[in-house]
């Protein structure tokens, strides 16, 4: 194990590396993580030394707030290598400025984008030999940080641990999606913490996506919690709706997270001369659209899937099964994009920043 100094991080190189044990072909999303990661603790009111060091678990006590508090924010990015070995990541700003708005909203301290973005790019610069070439292989990146003062008392907590972890993934993909319309659970409420990468929204979301497996759904579309007629997302990703050949997306909000694919998909629409409308769009109208053909497609969007087409959805007990198409937009959007991330197509809007 060697100690290093660069650029004010310190970094401990493994001893050994797991990567010759790692089957690349056969990934199973997030399970895998590379020989380092990246970590940062603020503690006196200041951000400390950042330190890479080999993967490894960590102690925290007991009364650490974010056990009982749920102070806990992340951020989901990806890399990826082109044909000549370079290293790419893809819009990796708006990441950023997303994660400080969460952190923000859940009363944390703001990460310095120094930190961030330079114990970034030397994590993938030291690992960079797990990231493999060819489209559909990817290095998917977690930054998030949690609270780490102990103590029970409810109050925001006074030390917190930013860290960054790195997860080889394959092209992913989960099969064909049938959709349950949300009649009384809701993700989110206004004034609430939606629109935040908080954790506490992921586990809420657990039990009523338990209910939708257990009906034979793989997924929950989202409505707002006042009324639940307006969709607004798919899961954990924001979500489309084709009815005709027009694309609609409800606008963000304090409801909705404000996807970095979701907000590319949108302009790469718009480019290639696909209207888009951003509304709040209606069950009724998905129900109407199902019944009378117009309904041609449904897809979300996120960063691990980049485009999940959905095959169908239920509402009030009633199964809408999608026609199949050939000239599906979800698909030809998800080709275009990837092929820009990947450094196969023309970077037009300056998305994609060199590692």
């Amino acid at each position: 194990m060697s100690t290093t100094q660069t650029n004010k991080i310190e970094i401990i190189k493994a001893a050994t590396s797991k990567i010759k044990d790692v089957d690349f072909d056969n990934l199973h999303f997030g399970e895998i993580f590379t020989d380092h990661l990246f970590e940062c603790d603020f503690k006196n009111g200041e951000w400390q030394k950042p330190i890479i060091k080999p993967y490894a678990p960590f102690l925290l006590d007991p009364s650490a707030k974010v056990f009982h508090y749920g102070q806990a924010i992340f951020e989901g990015m990806k890399a990826y290598k082109d044909d000549n070995d370079d290293i790419w990541l893809f819009r990796p700003d708006e990441n950023y400025h997303r994660f400080n708005k969460s952190a923000t909203r859940m009363a944390m301290p703001e990460v310095p984008e120094e930190i961030f973005m330079e114990g970034l790019h030397q994590l993938l610069q030291l690992d960079e030999a797990w990231i493999q070439k060819g489209k559909g292989n990817t290095m998917y990146i977690r930054p998030f940080m949690i609270a780490t003062g102990p103590g029970v008392i409810a109050n925001p907590s006074d030390d917190y641990k930013f860290m960054i972890l790195l997860s080889p993934a394959k092209a992913y993909y989960s099969g064909e999606v049938k959709v349950l319309i949300a009649e009384h659970f809701s993700r989110a409420a206004n004034g609430g913490i939606g629109a935040a990468k908080a954790a506490g929204n992921y586990a809420a979301q657990f039990y009523p996506t338990n209910l939708a497996n257990k009906a034979g759904f793989q997924q929950v579309i989202w409505t707002d919690d006042a009324t639940h007629t307006k969709l607004e997302e798919a899961g954990t990703m924001n979500v489309f709706f084709r009815i005709n050949d027009t694309l609609y997306t409800a606008p963000t909000s304090e409801r909705i997270l404000d996807g970095v694919t979701r907000k590319s998909l949108i302009d790469l629409a718009k480019r290639e001369g696909i209207n888009v409308e951003v509304r709040p769009v209606l069950v009724s109208e998905l129900v109407e659209g199902a019944k009378n053909g117009s309904l041609k497609e449904i897809f979300g969007a996120g960063t691990a899937a980049v485009v999940n087409p959905i095959i169908g959805f239920s509402y009030q007990d009633v199964y809408y099964e999608l026609p199949k198409i050939e000239n599906s937009i979800a698909l030809q959007l998800k080709d275009t994009l990837t092929n820009i991330q990947h450094k196969l197509a023309e970077d037009t809007f300056g998305w994609t920043v060199k590692v």
